[in-house]
């Protein structure tokens, strides 16, 4: 596979050295690159040789002094650098195999990469690893990882996995946390099957492995309703949401004084399916598992509440806008508006969409595509949507291929993306 560079980053070392979109990477200090994680080891000296094929077929050879780990500058077509590792588990809960047919074929590739948990934080479940693959991890110092345990029980996990490879979780993750390798875990609670006391043992051996092992995340399965064939789950309720976050809180505090962390956390979904209040900011603590959806409601109510109350503003961009989210944030931006409304002279809506495409169990803003936007949204009139920008990928679609500018056309409004905190969504409505 070619390595093509695609982005030079300005003020880089590759800018200066002329190198451009469209060259390719030969070699590294005379070796051929195998992935993103060969490349970043071998660029970490502070001398450093490259061989670049230009457009023109010419090949340079550079010699490069830098700093120790100081990055080149350079971005590749392929983020890997190489193929992704396919998941051969038959998980009772995989989200892919809930997928409706007719979605692009990225959506349904199922990865099991540990390059991909290090570079973007996905969680992996060791069961797919050669023992080579495994020494890779703990020789490139691949830290942290994620991984997805949900059961410290060899059977269940057998089980609840697909799989019948006999590992002992709990030994590969003590083999990872030997090598200095910090790991942080998730636990997807499928109700009547690895919670309750199960749940508590699996948390119980966990805390074992820390601080090596730094957090544990729990968070409920998603059960779309395309579940044609597929073993049937029931999904959690008010009543057993109520019931995690009594049983976890009841552990955090034990752990908190036997570790001194809380080790353990709770997706925002189960708080907001229970009714709970949120967690206060602090119960949190390094927020290590934020991109996994916890403490993401409790942050940016923090921040946004922070950032009305010392509002500084010059001149109110729009008279109007509207907030689009999905089932599980609605109370929040609801409450979030009415802050915003109190200090600022604009009217703000909140449209709650409904998840019509996966089914009304999935409440998460992420997973909602531009179709059931329009179609929930068409002849309302509602002006100036504002999008969280968990509804599109990194090339700014949504998960049916939907632009910001269909939703525009067909809406006949304005359409923004806030991308990230407080800052982002006020710089949406005042300057």
């Amino acid at each position: 596979m070619k390595n093509i560079i695609v982005k030079v980053l300005k003020n880089s070392i590759a800018e200066e050295l002329e190198i451009e979109p469209g060259d390719e990477l030969l070699t590294v200090n005379g070796s051929s690159v195998k992935d993103y994680i060969d490349y970043k080891y071998q660029i970490s000296d502070d001398l450093v040789r490259l061989e670049i094929k230009k457009k023109d077929g010419e090949v340079w050879e550079l010699e490069i002094e830098k700093e120790y780990d100081e990055d080149i500058g350079i971005v590749f077509e392929n983020p890997l650098m190489d193929n992704i590792k396919v998941c051969s588990n038959k998980c009772i809960f995989c989200f892919i195999d809930q997928m409706p047919k007719g979605m692009r074929k990225t959506l349904y590739l199922k990865d099991d990469d540990s390059r991909l948990s290090f570079l973007y934080g996905n969680f992996i479940t060791l069961t797919n690893l050669s023992d080579d693959e495994f020494e890779r991890i703990i020789k490139y110092r691949i830290s942290p990882i994620k991984v997805s345990v949900h059961t410290t029980d060899p059977e269940l996990r057998k089980y609840m996995m697909g799989n019948d490879r006999d590992m002992d979780i709990l030994k590969s993750l003590k083999r990872l946390i030997d090598a200095q390798i910090t790991v942080d875990c998730q636990i997807v609670l499928v109700r009547d099957v690895n919670d309750k006391e199960e749940l508590t043992r699996t948390i119980n051996d966990l805390s074992s492995l820390h601080p090596g092992l730094r957090s544990v995340a729990v968070v409920p399965v998603g059960l779309t309703r395309h579940r044609e064939k597929l073993l049937e789950l029931k999904p959690f309720d008010k009543e057993s949401a109520r019931d995690v976050v009594k049983q976890v809180t009841k552990l955090q505090e034990g752990l908190l004084r036997r570790i001194k962390t809380r080790f353990v956390f709770i997706a925002d979904e189960f708080y907001i399916l229970s009714g709970y209040d949120f967690p206060p900011y602090e119960a949190y603590e390094d927020y290590n598992q934020l991109e996994n959806g916890i403490g993401m409601c409790r942050l940016f109510k923090t921040e946004v509440e922070e950032a009305v109350k010392n509002l500084r503003y010059e001149k109110i961009l729009k008279d109007e806008v509207t907030f689009v989210t999905g089932a599980a944030a609605y109370k929040l931006m609801v409450e979030l508006a009415e802050k915003l409304m109190g200090r600022i002279n604009v009217k703000i809506n909140v449209v709650k969409i409904i998840n019509n495409h996966f089914g009304d169990k999935i409440t998460v803003s992420g997973l909602i595509t531009g179709k059931d936007i329009i179609d929930q949204l068409k002849g309302k009139n509602y002006k100036n949507l504002i999008l969280p920008d968990n509804m599109l990928n990194d090339n700014k679609v949504m998960l049916d291929d939907m632009e910001i500018k269909d939703l525009e056309r067909e809406l006949n409004t304005k359409a923004e993306v806030c991308h990230g905190g407080a800052d982002s969504l006020l710089g949406l409505i005042v300057k």
